[in-house]
């Protein structure tokens, strides 16, 4: 489960997916490219709205398969100059907030003004997710994406410091520093899940349980509070409008796998003829964006998340075999899970998510990048449903408005 602080990523089996994917023989390890170009990758889907903007399945920067990536523009608040264009930035749905190696976006990383607080330091956050950290500055920018623009929002720096993280960082997690393309597997991460700020209100109160730190000279970084204003913050709730929500729906793979799939990801939920609610299920969430779960085979009960940024469902089954150098299923013939979701709280609508597991080390010997029955060893009482679950489907989520003053709850849409 995740603490009030600490994100439970997308890609939440991440320094186990990232070798085994490229080990695996899904296109190797990549040839590190960071591409910060404008040109459109293989697969992209046409998009004409204001509120929507392509997602593409493919190879990617590090050839690590189920990556969902949209370009997004970055520049200095206020200008329309000294913006930078950067690919294959991983769509995640189950953290909050814009987070770039800084390699990605070392065109316009100069003209982006370093947070500061009162007394002059810089701000620098430790950004903890299930298997590592990312460790560096909070700059403001203007965000791009699509036809939407977020005017002045905190997005993080990843490996801009040339201190290391303190050991109040790096101690809390239980992997590595993820600072690099390579680490992270894209370029960076646009966290679009349910709630508007990272941390949220226990960053404002106290700075032992900050993920926030206050750094004289970019060094001697201490823990600090940090108000909810300067926080990393999900760029699609400071859209002018189309803010309460994101649907993200993606084509289907074929039966083994395709070398690309697109979609596309649509802002705002009713707020636009093509955003129409249409779901027929709606799970309330908690402010994370967790629902009960109950897994049918294994009658274990806990919770789950729908997670964009997951490359596989992730879930404990000790009946499927496991691959030999990896934690992926690699049962000998495909084969069904299946985990009944429902409402954390308020409601008892519920829905059940069935789960195809094929063999991982087939999936990767084909050589393709999108599979729709990807599946491996998770966290015991927890449920990732990650990418596969979202190929030839739409998925909604409304944001918790309530930090905002409104008084939308978040949700999820199936």
């Amino acid at each position: 489960m995740r603490s009030g602080n600490t994100f439970r990523r997308a890609v939440s089996a991440f320094g186990l997916f990232v070798a085994a994917v490229s080990i695996a023989g899904c296109g190797g390890g990549g040839d590190g490219d960071s591409s910060s170009s404008t040109s459109s990758s293989s697969g992209s889907s046409s998009t004409s709205a204001n509120n929507q903007v392509a997602v593409t399945v493919a190879r990617g920067v590090e050839g690590v398969a189920n990556i969902p990536t949209v370009s997004i523009t970055v520049c200095a608040p206020g200008s329309t100059i000294d913006c930078q264009t950067i690919d294959n930035v991983l769509v995640d749905t189950m953290s909050y907030g814009l987070r770039l190696a800084n390699t990605a976006a070392s065109q316009v990383l100069g003209n982006l003004g370093v947070e500061t607080d009162r007394s002059g330091s810089q701000i620098a956050e430790c950004s903890l997710f299930a298997d590592g950290y990312m460790w560096g500055t909070v700059r403001t920018a203007d965000v791009k994406v699509g036809g939407e623009t977020a005017s002045s929002v905190p997005i993080a720096i990843a490996g801009d410091l040339s201190s290391s993280a303190p050991s109040s960082c790096s101690d809390r997690s239980v992997g590595g520093a993820l600072n690099t393309v390579s680490a992270i597997g894209a370029n960076g991460i646009l966290g679009i899940g349910v709630t508007p700020y990272d941390c949220g209100t226990s960053c404002v109160e106290d700075a032992s349980d900050s993920t926030y730190y206050s750094c004289p000279n970019g060094a001697s970084c201490t823990q600090t509070t940090i108000a909810l204003a300067n926080q990393v913050t999900n760029p699609v709730t400071k859209f002018s409008t189309d803010n309460n929500g994101v649907v993200l729906a993606m084509a289907t793979p074929a039966s083994a796998g395709s070398s690309s799939v697109s979609g596309t990801l649509t802002f705002g939920i009713g707020t636009q003829s093509n955003n129409t609610y249409s779901a027929s299920r709606k799970l309330t969430t908690n402010s994370y964006g967790d629902v009960n779960s109950t897994m049918v085979s294994g009658s274990y009960s806990g919770s789950a998340f729908f997670d964009s940024g997951s490359n596989a469902y992730f879930f404990t089954d000790f009946s499927l075999a496991t691959c030999s150098d990896s934690a992926f299923y690699c049962p000998s013939s495909a084969t069904t899970r299946s985990v009944m979701v429902s409402s954390y709280s308020g409601t008892s609508t519920s829905a059940t998510v069935t789960m195809a597991v094929a063999n991982a080390d087939s999936l990767f010997a084909s050589g393709n990048y999108a599979f729709n029955d990807l599946a491996g060893e998770g966290v015991p009482g927890t449920v990732d449903i990650g990418l596969p679950f979202f190929y030839g489907t739409s998925v909604y989520f409304g944001y918790d408005q309530t930090p905002l003053g409104g008084t939308q709850k978040p949700y999820v849409g199936l």
